[in-house]
């Protein structure tokens, strides 16, 4: 049992930002609690790096160095808001850290976008990365042309998934409901669209190398479409990053590639903003997607903004998959910036609207500054917040809980959440998952039903 005068922090969110934070707080002083809504942690680390990205996943390692240390606990299987409320961990911690990233998808906001065949890119990585919550999802495969809307990495994500080699996605940890599912897609031509230029596009430069190294797919680009405008041209010469600039030199070594003749391809084109999913008719599955050409132009600012052109064209599809940013969900109870999609703060600190300060709530990640950077940023960002905690302690400005012990925690977390998980019980998850992996030569065979894992958990020891 801990000293009384032992501070405690939960966790809310066991993804990296959340593992980051936990890491810093334990470093602090603090024992932690680290909860998180389903059994098993790690967040998008395993429910949305693509599987073909192992050497990624593979920081799972650090927090698994984390989850060793005294004082550390985790409890999986736990939602807040119904399982637990906010008022309830005020009870019971010093700090509380909101670490739940952004899983809404932004919408388009264009007519026919929920025609059957049209789907957040976020729902198509859930599937294929076996989720729980979208295992049962289901997305026809059998159009031969799919539609990726945006230039992000996880647009290169599902665009490279629909035109793997079956036998690239089996030794990898996809779920097996999709190894099967795209082992049949008749999917041959994918058409990735920026609504900005290539200067502007938010690829890594590792992620768009990897396009022109698929086994059976060719990387195709326009020369024309990788010609910037002056404004563009004036914009990466003067500000843009060494990342931007190394774009648009691999986009211009695929533009200058000869036709390549392999049965798959992922076409790259740019400044186009789709205005319109068109169907059979009024409800029918998607049948082609209207977009308008663009022009990069200075705004008042300065910025450069996409303005649309009047010139409008058809590309005929019958999947549409679109990936152009996220945002949070409010928890209930926490201060939320609808606008933003984020939950109000400042620095870290939580706020109400009047930009006031809430005693020991705090924020970390995606859901405390947007969803940018890559899975290292979360560490700085976890540092920069528990800085703050750290003031607060300084301060006294901390919360100051009326049922801090551990042990009597651990009980009532236990009465309220009967199929509650804890790290010992996870890792009976993962030698079960690693087990069924084995014999097929894969890192892993997820489970993907909450109850099953519930009950290998309950099985160790």
């Amino acid at each position: 049992m801990s000293s009384p005068h032992r501070l405690r922090g939960a966790v809310i969110g066991a993804g990296p930002a959340g593992f980051y934070a936990a890491d810093q707080l334990l470093g602090q002083g603090f024992e932690v609690d680290l909860y998180d809504v389903l059994p098993t942690p790690f967040g998008l680390v395993r429910a949305g790096v693509a599987p073909d990205h192992p050497k990624i996943k593979s920081v799972t390692r650090v927090y698994e160095k984390t989850a060793a240390k005294p004082g550390f606990r985790f409890f999986g299987g736990v939602e807040l808001g119904s399982d637990v409320q906010r008022e309830d961990l005020l009870e019971r911690y010093h700090a509380v850290i909101y670490a739940v990233g952004t899983a809404a998808d932004n919408k388009l906001g264009i007519p026919g976008e929920d025609r059957p065949g049209s789907h957040a890119a976020t729902e198509f990585v859930a599937w294929y990365n076996g989720h729980p919550d979208f295992a049962d999802r289901e997305f026809d495969l059998t159009a031969t042309r799919a539609v990726v809307i945006g230039n992000g990495n996880v647009a290169i994500d599902v665009a490279r998934m629909l035109v793997l080699d079956p036998d690239e996605v089996k030794p990898t940890d996809t779920a097996d409901h999709a190894v099967s599912a795209l082992a049949g897609a008749q999917v041959e031509h994918v058409i990735m669209l920026g609504r900005r230029g290539p200067a502007q596009a938010a690829f890594t430069n590792p992620e768009l190398r990897e396009l022109g190294e698929l086994a059976r797919a060719d990387v195709i680009v326009n020369p024309d479409e990788v010609e910037l405008d002056e404004h563009s041209a004036a914009w990466l010469e003067s500000e843009g990053e060494p990342t931007n600039r190394r774009n648009v030199e691999i986009l211009r070594e695929y533009a200058q590639r000869p036709p390549g003749s392999k049965s798959h391809r992922i076409e790259l084109r740019f400044l186009r903003s789709p205005v319109e999913v068109l169907g059979e008719d009024d409800t029918g599955c998607v049948s082609a997607l209207r977009v308008m050409r663009n022009r990069i132009e200075p705004d008042e600012s300065g910025r450069l903004r996409a303005v649309p052109t009047g010139e409008e064209e058809v590309i005929e599809c019958g999947l549409v998959l679109r990936s152009i940013g996220y945002r949070g969900n409010p928890l209930p109870g926490v201060p939320f910036d609808e606008r933003r999609g984020l939950i109000r703060n400042e620095g870290g600190r939580v706020t109400d609207e009047e930009g006031a300060h809430l005693a020991g709530e705090y924020a970390v990640g995606w859901i405390k500054r947007g969803p940018s950077g890559v899975i290292g940023t979360n560490k700085k960002d976890a540092a920069d917040t528990v800085s703050k905690i750290a003031e607060d302690v300084e301060a006294g400005k901390l919360n100051e809980p009326q049922s801090p012990d551990p042990e009597e925690c651990h009980q009532w977390l236990s009465e309220r959440v009967p199929g509650l998980v804890t790290w010992e019980g996870w890792q009976a998850i993962d030698t079960h998952e690693q087990g069924l992996g084995e014999p097929q030569g894969r890192p892993r065979v997820k489970l993907v039903r909450v109850p099953e894992m519930i009950a290998v958990a309950e099985r160790r020891g």
